[in-house]
């Protein structure tokens, strides 16, 4: 099969009823390197691209590994203007990809369960709405909201509604998590436990992008 075959036996729901996709030719990656991200830059060198419409709407399949063990990516294409207000890792990423919003074949990752991952979509959500609702959390344990909400922005936007933040300057890496059974996590400092968490080992943007990389490597 194709890897848009393989796709769509594993996200069957992708394409709706009536919707049409026109599928081009795959190809090999000719992008190059990413600056700072060598790990995901390797995977993308393995990486076929195929270009995707679903009724308009412009994808790109990237997909890597043996034809028995295919995984990859559905991303949007890459964008060449608007990341002023992101960080500079998430500016060099959208150079050569806008962002992924489905999985196949993924292996398991900070990315798992992800509805989108280093879309503009998700950049452009109003954090400050999202945390402002939830100020609660820290009023009940007569704290304060460590944290100013604009100089953040989101990178992934989890299916339960869980939120993955970076600092639009230091690319300090947060979650937002209300809903969670993760391992791994520490509360920030001045946070209950089920509301803004670090990830241990994973400080920054950078290194959270290339530790969801090399996880798609068997």
């Amino acid at each position: 099969m194709s890897d848009w075959e393989q796709f769509l036996d594993q996200v069957p729901w992708f394409v709706q009823g009536d919707e049409t996709a026109v599928v081009g030719e795959a190809q090999p990656w000719r992008r190059g390197p990413i600056p700072g991200l060598p790990v995901l830059s390797a995977l993308l060198e393995s990486a076929t691209v195929t270009p995707v419409s679903v009724d308009g709407e412009t994808y790109e399949l990237l997909a890597w590994e043996s034809r028995d063990d295919r995984r990859g990516w559905l991303c949007h294409p890459p964008r060449q203007e608007g990341g002023e207000e992101v960080h500079p890792a998430h500016q060099a990423f959208w150079t050569v990809c806008g962002g992924i919003t489905a999985w196949f074949g993924e292996p398991g990752a900070w990315w798992l369960n992800q509805d989108e991952v280093l879309t503009a979509s998700a950049a452009d959500m109003q954090l400050s709405e999202v945390l402002a609702a939830c100020t609660w959390l820290w009023d009940d344990e007569g704290l304060d909201l460590p944290i100013q909400p604009d100089e953040y922005y989101v990178v992934a936007i989890e299916a339960n509604g869980n939120l993955t933040l970076a600092h639009r300057q230091s690319g300090q890496l947060l979650l937002f998590a209300q809903d969670h059974a993760f391992t791994g996590v520490t509360p920030l400092r001045g946070c209950p436990p089920y509301s803004l968490l670090t990830i241990d080992d994973v400080p920054d943007l950078a290194t959270w992008i290339e530790t969801c990389a090399a996880a798609q490597r068997p």
